[in-house]
């Protein structure tokens, strides 16, 4: 195929800190994925809305990728407030491309979904969409406490399910609950598995050396997890796992450190600082540490540093950190759920583990420490694993339906002028 493809994700830009606020896996999905169909010849414009007056209209970020911004409602807007700007953002968003050459729009979360809907209406180009995160799944599957996503999303992606010419699930799990859950054409939904960056995420020099920068005791029982601070990611989970794993087995308490690495995200300002406190009250504030959002080209070290990475999260569309962490040769302990079945061979490089007891998590995690030898046939099957991975597929896959949506909205436009 040949022309430019526009990609959309209004609610965060590609260049913001993974971690922090609405910026997470999907920022890498989208970064990575572009820059790898540009390096087949595809060239990428991704569009996202303006928050600070400084930004330029354009940044060439790599040969072929640009982020561009548009204006809509200036400041810092929570994707939870940005559903009111819908109908603005479609509006600027239409006046744009209009003036240009894109042969399709991909859009990224159902609030860009929606705002690129119009665009592909009046100007007949292929519509593609990835959801990334369902509310319909996210709602059945809530961590206690946790407030429900709004019926406003539940509609929106339904009306752009409804609409695309295709949809990209990123597990045969995924595709399955957009036929079911929002009756979604099976003929329009498509697999395509995320990636992790192969040549960034790599075992390095070892676990040795890892912790030798980071100043970690060789001898240290290291857990950690990355994500953002948020209920749905779990990170309480781990915690309250890991008292009953200090109070079932005390012996393990002067080696454990676990990381707890990430910023707030959305309206849960106000989560780090909980989780915190919690910490301070089981007493175990000398083994759980929290961390700021690491810098892409730091975080590997975290990862090797490791023993094992935790990503007790309620839902996963895929799970990109337990992908990041497998590749730099470290085992994952994940929820038996979503992408993370698929993301994770369970018994070969990680363990999958039903539900979210803290009791059945601190037994997982106490098995692993203690036994070294199966932890080290684990590192061997997580670099296997994540090598199945990287984001070239994602790209030549993704590239295969534009292919597909374009040829066929062609054909379909030959039809109509006949």
């Amino acid at each position: 195929m040949n022309g430019r493809i526009a990609t959309v994700m209004v609610h965060t830009s590609p260049l913001d800190q993974p971690g922090v606020g609405d910026a997470g896996g999907m920022n890498i999905y989208v970064l990575e994925s572009a820059r790898r169909m540009a390096a087949m010849g595809i060239e990428v414009d991704i569009f996202t809305r303006r928050t600070e007056n400084v930004s330029p209209d354009i940044i060439e970020i790599s040969q072929g990728v640009r982020v561009r911004y548009f204006d809509c409602g200036h400041g810092i807007l929570t994707k939870e407030q940005l559903p009111a700007h819908i109908n603005g953002l479609s509006k600027e968003f239409l006046r744009i491309v209009k003036e240009e050459n894109f042969v399709a729009i991909h859009s990224h979360y159902w609030i860009s979904g929606k705002v690129a809907m119009l665009a592909a209406k009046e100007l007949g180009i292929p519509l593609v969409h990835t959801m990334h995160t369902m509310a319909r799944v996210k709602n059945l599957n809530l961590a206690e406490g946790e407030i429900p996503e709004p019926m406003i999303r539940v509609q929106g992606e339904t009306q752009v399910a409804a609409a695309v010419d295709a949809l990209i699930a990123n597990t045969d799990s995924e595709a399955a609950s957009l036929v079911s859950l929002y009756d979604a054409c099976p003929d329009k939904v498509h697999v395509v598995a995320p990636g992790v960056d192969l040549y960034t995420f790599t075992p390095g020099a070892g676990r040795k050396s890892a912790r030798t920068l980071q100043g970690v005791d060789q001898d240290a029982l290291v857990v950690t997890f990355v994500g953002r601070i948020q209920p749905h990611k779990g990170p309480e989970v781990l915690i309250r796992s890991t008292f009953e794993l200090i109070k079932h087995s005390p012996a393990l308490r002067p080696k454990l450190r676990v990381n707890i690495i990430g910023g707030s995200s959305g309206a849960n300002t106000e989560e780090v600082e909980r989780l915190k406190e919690l910490v301070a009250w089981f007493g175990i504030d000398d083994v759980v540490r929290f961390a700021p959002p690491v810098p892409r080209a730091e975080l590997p070290q975290w990862y090797r540093a490791a023993d094992f990475v935790c990503v007790p999260s309620y839902s996963e569309s895929f799970g990109l950190v337990a992908l990041e962490a497998q590749a730099c040769g470290t085992p994952v302990i994940a929820t038996a759920i979503g992408g993370l079945r698929t993301a994770i061979a369970d018994g070969i490089s990680g363990v999958l583990v039903d539900g979210h007891d803290p009791k059945a998590w601190s037994s997982v995690m106490a098995r692993l420490l203690q036994e070294p030898q199966r932890r080290v046939l684990l590192s061997v099957g997580a670099l296997e694993h994540a090598s199945h991975f990287g984001w070239d597929a994602t790209a030549r896959g993704t590239l295969d339906i534009y292919d597909q949506v374009i040829t066929e909205n062609r054909a379909l436009a030959k039809t109509v002028r006949l």
